[in-house]
């Protein structure tokens, strides 16, 4: 051992069900602890890391008590604001995400969504249903405008496969600035309710946080232009679901595209299932083939890192909830 390296780390390793890829490889570089959400606290005595694969469990936070020799924390989501409490937020645990993971699966949904929205492909299935052979008009979206709030990686890959399509796109973050290689102009998301009636696509790419929660309120809903669409592959909490399903049957805006909704999963006989201009998927935008193994990648090459006591990928602000945009 090097004296820039540590000694053999103890992983404790959280899981609900499937244990994660690449496990062996893991075992290689520490000492594993694999359990489920009851057996946590025991597997933290003692651990230098927990590597959260059931990554919305409440456990550590459940369990912090028994986390005094945790040093780094890695979760297998790229949204984790949920996740974070107090007493995590004032220690010294280094709090790392998958961020850039799922982005270009996230991306490629947002814009089958965008597809599917301007030709009518529910529609389409609806007729296909009926064995109805019925000529429509459908929109184009080359030349539209697409406002995609949060310009992190996820954001940031949906603008750059908008634009390769033809779109023009704006961005919105936590302050205004000129635009950049990916965005023709950045706006503060405070100023929604005064910028978005110049968009033909409103896309929500942003995390979850104190500021963003109900970003998208009845206020702003009410700002966008009535041809508009909304989509939504952030998280169900940045939306008022009232005043998005009331917006709808109003037609107010033209539709919307949902892989995420509040609360979730969406219950049954909700107004927002058996709406014509709505599109649900449950949740599954970053699922791309793969995406497991990739998640794994990361922590291991994290893990690597660690050993090397060297600077850890998606290190986390824990006050704000998620890894600053340099």
């Amino acid at each position: 051992m090097t004296a820039t390296e540590r000694k053999r780390p103890v992983v404790a390793v959280l899981y609900r069900e499937a244990l994660p890829p690449r496990l062996q490889e893991i075992e290689e570089l520490a000492d594993v602890r694999l359990t489920k959400a009851d057996g946590l606290a025991k597997a933290l005595d003692g651990a230098d890391v927990l590597y959260q694969w059931h990554s919305f469990s409440p456990a550590l936070k459940e369990n912090w008590a028994a986390a005094s020799s945790l040093k780094w924390v890695h979760v297998s989501a790229a949204g984790v604001s949920q996740l974070l409490f107090e007493e995590l937020v004032q220690s010294g645990v280094v709090y790392t995400n998958s961020r850039g993971v799922l982005s270009r699966a996230i991306a490629e949904f947002a814009l089958g969504f965008v597809l599917d929205l301007a030709k009518d492909a529910q529609g389409s299935f609806q007729l296909q249903q009926q064995q109805r052979w019925q000529h429509r008009t459908t929109q184009k979206i080359h030349g539209k405008n697409a406002l995609v709030v949060g310009i992190g990686s996820i954001g940031r890959e949906i603008a750059r496969l908008f634009r390769a399509v033809g779109m023009e796109v704006s961005g919105a973050g936590r302050t205004s600035r000129p635009g950049d290689d990916d965005f023709d102009w950045i706006y503060s998301s405070q100023d929604l309710p005064g910028i978005v009636h110049d968009y033909d696509y409103v896309v929500l790419a942003a995390p979850l946080t104190a500021e963003t929660r109900g970003l998208m309120n009845i206020d702003v809903l009410a700002s966008m232009k009535p041809s508009a669409h909304l989509i939504n592959v952030g998280r169900g909490e940045l939306v008022h679901t009232g005043a998005l399903t009331e917006a709808l049957a109003s037609s107010s805006i033209a539709g919307a595209a949902l892989d995420v909704v509040h609360p979730e999963p969406l219950p049954g006989g909700h107004a927002l299932w058996s709406m014509e201009n709505v599109i649900i998927t449950p949740h599954m935008s970053g699922d791309a083939e793969d995406y497991l193994d990739d998640l794994s990648k990361l922590f291991l090459e994290n893990l690597g890192r660690f050993v090397k006591s060297q600077p850890l990928l998606n290190v986390v602000d824990k006050t704000l909830g998620f890894v600053p945009v340099s």
